[in-house]
């Protein structure tokens, strides 16, 4: 069973004390995520093939970010995040393309991001935009043999699932968010793989909690202490023969996170046991 964690790459990091931090929490692989495109030189991919070399930590997603504004709330977020906002469209697109390169010069064959919040109506024109956009991105990334992952959380399940269908090409999958559903209010975790499980490719184990003001995403809690129904979840990928990673997350830092990351990974295993 493949069980890792989230790793930051920032300007600054090593990487192999990053990786070496993974290795010591008994975890075998990780997602690299990187919010900085300046980042993505030949000189920080050989650092990190190097590192992955040594201690044997599989990465198994390029998590890309972008540049520009992100306010993660229900004001403010449908106007900054992901590719929907008309004006940042463009060098978020040469951001991912980017991301996509450096991806392929550290050996990862995933690169996820959120596309921010899709419309739910197909003939909106930013849903049209968008899937115009990513079916460019998705072809750019094929001649790569390179899957594109949609994070789920700002869009409903089915309208990702509409978006997956429109762009129409086999490598296109979900990065699933156990949370992110829960804390943007769109769906039931484990319901949510009743729509678009089968595309499912890689995971960020996370919980939360339901929002409870109108304007502001609901609150993470430890995994196993919120909605996301992590047995449920599990038990429904495996019916799905998912046989992909279990990326942890944990947005908190210090000596607290370590902690749940920790009990994450056991709870993780129990329930690996037992379904």
């Amino acid at each position: 069973m493949k069980i890792g964690v989230l790793v930051v790459y920032e300007k600054g990091v090593d990487i192999e004390a990053k990786l070496e931090e993974v290795k010591s929490l008994d975890l075998n692989c990780c997602q690299i995520s990187c919010w900085d495109p300046t980042l993505y030189t030949d000189e920080n991919a050989e650092a990190i093939r190097k590192a992955v070399e040594k201690t044997g930590i599989e990465v198994t997603a390029l998590w890309a970010g972008w540049s520009g504004p992100a306010v993660w709330d229900f004001v403010e977020g449908p106007h900054t995040l992901g590719l929907v906002p008309v004006a940042y469209r463009f060098i978020r697109m040469k951001e991912l393309m980017a991301a996509s390169d450096f991806a392929e010069k550290i050996n990862v064959a995933n690169v996820a991001t959120h596309v921010g919040f899709l419309p739910e109506v197909p003939s909106d024109d930013n849903f049209v935009g968008v899937v115009s956009a990513l079916k460019k991105l998705v072809s750019y990334m094929k001649e790569k043999n390179q899957t594109f992952l949609f994070e789920t959380g700002q869009e409903t399940p089915v309208t990702m699932l509409r978006a997956i269908e429109a762009i129409g090409m086999d490598n296109v999958g979900i990065n699933f968010d156990t949370a992110n559903l829960v804390l943007y209010g769109k769906a039931n975790t484990a319901d949510a793989l009743d729509v678009f499980g089968k595309y499912v490719r890689n995971t960020h184990c996370k919980d939360g909690e339901y929002p409870t003001e109108g304007t502001k995403l609901g609150r993470e809690v430890p995994l196993g202490e919120g909605r996301a129904n992590m047995p449920a979840v599990m038990k429904k990928l495996s019916a799905l023969n998912y046989d992909g990673p279990y990326i942890i997350e944990r947005e908190i830092s210090g000596e607290e996170q370590i902690k749940d990351i920790i009990s994450a990974r056991d709870l993780l295993l129990k329930i690996a046991a037992e379904v």
